[in-house]
């Protein structure tokens, strides 16, 4: 990753981004598809748009930047893909994460470790311990992750406490169970982006999304850059959040 920018600049107070913005980098497939080349080509470029995502998220004053990278499901894909985007991840460890902590930020992994190849857990370790101490931007990177197994690892968390008589059933409330999440310290994403067209979030973050505002972008996610990220957080801007309420001027009627 070159020349991540540290200072937080060119944006005004209407655009000011959300506190915690969550991606879903979509599209590889069909960015490399559409150019006649490989899908792991599109996996590459696609390693080059969270770079850009990062810089811009920096410049933007994002607290907290969550990226879907590997999911629970994609163990379906064929193996070789599978084998290339473990590839890229060591890669990317090994490359761009002195610099990120050069920079500031605080990298934290979601979601299971248990089945991966031990130098890969070795690596997330690492790289956990040596970001801790930043406060830049946290980034959150959501790997080998799925929000249905989130709840249930936490719900099997809960449900050993009550075992071991250190929490009575009456005390799981939504707090509780929040703070027994993957990542309990990370507030709840203000504003999701998928690209590439699809309007669904794909099993990501399903506690956590209650009343995340949702921007769909028709960009693949390779092409993903600095201008697009704008134009999300002005779409974000236009919208009311309501948090189950009405807003404050029909309130008074």
């Amino acid at each position: 990753m070159q020349e991540i920018a540290t200072a937080r600049t060119g944006i005004s107070d209407a655009l000011k981004s959300p506190r915690h913005v969550a991606v879903i980098m979509d599209g590889n497939g069909r960015w490399a598809t559409e150019r006649s080349l490989p899908r792991t080509e599109g996996h590459r470029h696609g390693v080059e748009a969270v770079r850009r995502l990062v810089r811009a998220a920096i410049e933007c004053g994002t607290e907290y930047l969550t990226v879907f990278t590997f999911s629970s499901e994609n163990w379906r894909r064929p193996r070789a893909e599978v084998n290339y985007l473990f590839a890229l991840l060591r890669r990317f460890i090994r490359q761009d994460v002195a610099e990120l902590h050069a920079a500031g930020v605080r990298i934290t992994v979601i979601g299971e470790r248990c089945g991966l190849d031990p130098d890969i857990v070795q690596m997330i370790e690492e790289c956990e311990t040596l970001t801790a101490g930043n406060s830049t931007l946290n980034l959150v990177v959501a790997f080998n992750y799925g929000g249905r197994m989130e709840i249930v690892q936490t719900a099997r968390v809960l449900a050993g406490k009550v075992a071991r008589g250190e929490l009575s059933p009456d005390q799981i409330d939504e707090t509780a169970f929040a703070a027994n999440l993957y990542a309990p310290g990370v507030p709840e994403p203000d504003m999701l982006i998928r690209t590439s067209g699809e309007q669904r979030i794909s099993n990501y973050l399903l506690w956590q999304m209650a009343y995340t505002e949702l921007v769909f972008i028709e960009e693949h996610w390779p092409d993903f850059d600095k201008s697009i990220f704008l134009r999300a957080i002005a779409e974000y801007a236009r919208r009311q959040r309501r948090f189950g309420g009405v807003p404050a001027a029909a309130a008074a009627v």
